[in-house]
């Protein structure tokens, strides 16, 4: 099925949040002689919610929200939101499987976006994945996403099986995402450092998500991939991450260090003023930071929804930061706009 790409005016109707996700409500059986042991799966659980279960284990539980277009929508008024983006929980992604099954589970998953996007009447986008272990599987799936499924672009993970998104072998792929003008979104994914951490396993999402985003924000710019892709429109979950602490040291390496000078073609500053960065910070006094550190242009709303660990009050958090009318609206819904390329409507 085709998503609807008739979006509503979000001037009239809330913000556009970019950064919420799916789990269908079942998975497809594996066409196949021999099922990957990673291949997911939904067990019952509580009422109204199914435990996903990844390799034998229960990964995450989730609510009927992942799935029911209507419980999803119902939500949005209350967090200020008109349109919201939504994109495969991260872990769905299958970067470590078998290409030709990745792409199998991923065309599964891309369907059911686009239905669900034909079934909100335009009170949802929705973001492909593709199986970026094999560089040709992943750009015909991009290519179907967009041209076929309507799709206004792609989730990607901040590490391709610890490949970071700045390496050059990526650059068929952002080259067909700038040719097909579809946006993409850098979301945290099996991150770096969880042997530094003390305590339980949800401190991943916590403390070590942001990292492996700053991380891979950094890499796109020490790979001078805005440089080599100036058509590319691409965003970062978690505000960034740990960039916006990173970018003054990377500055400043980079008028220190010759190698550094040599290799990176363009100011670290003036590459990440040209990312684009969720909101999702849960602080307002960091939220206004990041408007000092990367423009505000460049921000846009996210809320991780509907998972338990989301913003609940993402557009009144903008509100409550003391920004000018025309930086909130820019916030709120406008730079969302220019990322998805939706045509502007008059208010």
């Amino acid at each position: 099925m085709r998503a609807n790409n008739h979006i509503q005016a979000c001037h009239h109707c809330g913000g556009i949040d970019v950064h919420a996700h799916v789990v269908p409500e079942n998975f497809p059986a594996y066409v196949g002689s021999r099922l990957p042991p990673e291949w997911p799966s939904m067990a019952a659980a509580q009422a109204c919610h199914r435990h996903v279960m990844i390799s034998g284990k229960v990964y995450r539980t989730v609510s009927a929200r992942c799935w029911d277009v209507t419980k999803r929508l119902e939500d949005l008024p209350g967090m200020g939101i008109g349109l919201q983006v939504v994109s495969p929980m991260p872990e769905l992604l299958s970067y470590w499987m078998a290409p030709a099954d990745a792409q199998q589970l991923l065309r599964f998953l891309n369907e059911q976006i686009a239905a669900m996007v034909a079934e909100a009447g335009g009170r949802l986008a929705g973001l492909a994945a593709v199986p970026l272990q094999d560089m040709d599987l992943a750009v015909r799936e991009l290519e179907h996403a967009v041209r076929t499924l309507g799709l206004r672009g792609v989730e990607i993970g901040s590490n391709i099986n610890g490949m970071p998104i700045g390496a050059p072998a990526l650059d068929p792929f952002f080259e067909a995402c700038e040719a097909l003008g579809a946006a993409v979104f850098v979301h945290a994914l099996r991150p770096a450092g969880m042997d530094r951490l003390v305590g339980p396993a949800a401190l991943q999402q916590v403390l070590a998500y942001p990292g492996d985003v700053g991380l891979a924000a950094a890499s796109a710019i020490t790979g001078n991939l805005l440089v080599r892709r100036p058509g590319l429109r691409l965003a970062f979950s978690h505000g960034g991450g740990t960039l916006a602490s990173l970018l003054p040291r990377l500055q400043q390496g980079w008028s220190v260090f010759p190698a550094l000078k040599e290799s990176v073609a363009v100011s670290p500053v003036e590459q990440a003023h040209g990312f684009f960065y969720d909101t999702l910070v849960f602080d307002t006094a960091t939220l206004r930071h990041l408007v000092d550190m990367f423009g505000a242009g460049q921000l846009m709303v996210g809320t991780d929804h509907p998972f338990n660990f989301h913003d609940r009050t993402p557009v009144a958090r903008i509100e409550a930061a003391g920004f000018d009318a025309d930086i909130t609206a820019a916030l709120v819904h406008r730079n969302a706009e220019r990322y998805l390329g939706l045509e502007r409507t008059a208010p």
